[in-house]
């Protein structure tokens, strides 16, 4: 079966059906149960991640389940890659309705401790990638008459963790980068909208962690400044991608949407 046969399959009553969505860092986490999570909604989506193989592995997974997916290798961080990738989805595609640029950079430590390169592959991996895989999508999405376009902040967007000075910047910064551009594109039906999630159970914590003293001592902090007092799942962000990917949120532009049990409040 073709890409275009799987796309016209038709499923009703899904949220997403007929859209085409690409994700940047799907291999895994909350990209991975984004990009899933979207498929299962009708979409067909464009996995990616650094890694082809857990790329392929949760396109084939959506396969088997009887969705639309296909995988390929992309570093974000490389400018002419991510274009073409996105370029080339519109081209064999036809448009593209949906861009979650989730890949990120956690690293830990205070304004001594952060070293240059790390500062500077936070910068180029939580802002510069998101600038250009917008830049490349949204000449598509004013052509097509609109579309959607997801940057994954962090609640550490919208409030400050000790001792992380190089997430904590980067993050604020992508969230006013999302808002200007929402600002900039509102008139086209582009809609951009920054993901904020708190505390998710994912390998992406290995940053807190560590900075913290260890699992025990996060799992401490989760249980004491939480009000929810627990992780977030990856699917419940998930839930949070299919609105603002969706006609569910068509009138909501340049909004942090904070997900993290309370902890920000």
């Amino acid at each position: 079966m073709t890409v275009t046969q799987k796309i016209a399959i038709s499923h009703s009553g899904r949220l997403l059906q007929g859209k085409i969505a690409f994700v940047t860092g799907a291999g895994s986490g909350i990209g991975r149960a984004s990009a899933m999570a979207m498929a299962r909604q009708g979409a067909h989506v464009i996995i990616t991640d650094v890694d082809a193989e857990k790329a392929a592995k949760v396109a084939g997974d959506l396969i088997r389940e009887g969705h639309s997916a296909t995988s390929q290798m992309l570093d974000v961080t490389d400018d002419d890659a991510l274009g073409s990738a996105i370029d080339g989805t519109v081209k064999s595609l036809g448009r593209l309705n949906v861009l979650h640029s989730h890949a990120g950079y956690q690293t830990e430590g205070s304004l001594e401790d952060v070293s240059l390169e790390g500062m500077d592959l936070s910068w180029k991996l939580n802002v510069r990638s998101h600038f250009m895989a917008s830049r490349a999508v949204v000449g598509h999405m004013k052509s097509q008459g609109g579309g959607s376009v997801i940057i994954t902040s962090s609640n550490s967007g919208v409030q400050y963790d000790r001792e992380m000075i190089a997430y904590a910047t980067t993050k604020h910064a992508v969230v006013a980068m999302t808002r200007q551009m929402a600002a900039d594109y509102a008139r086209y039906n582009v809609r951009f909208n920054a993901l904020c999630p708190g505390f998710i159970d994912t390998p992406f914590n290995a940053g807190f962690e560590k900075q913290m003293g260890g699992r025990g001592e996060l799992e401490n902090y989760i249980s004491r400044n939480i009000p929810m007092g627990r992780w977030g799942t990856a699917d419940e962000i998930a839930n949070s991608v299919l609105f603002l990917a969706s006609d569910m949120s068509s009138f909501m532009t340049g909004h942090a949407l904070v997900v993290d049990g309370g902890e920000s409040i």
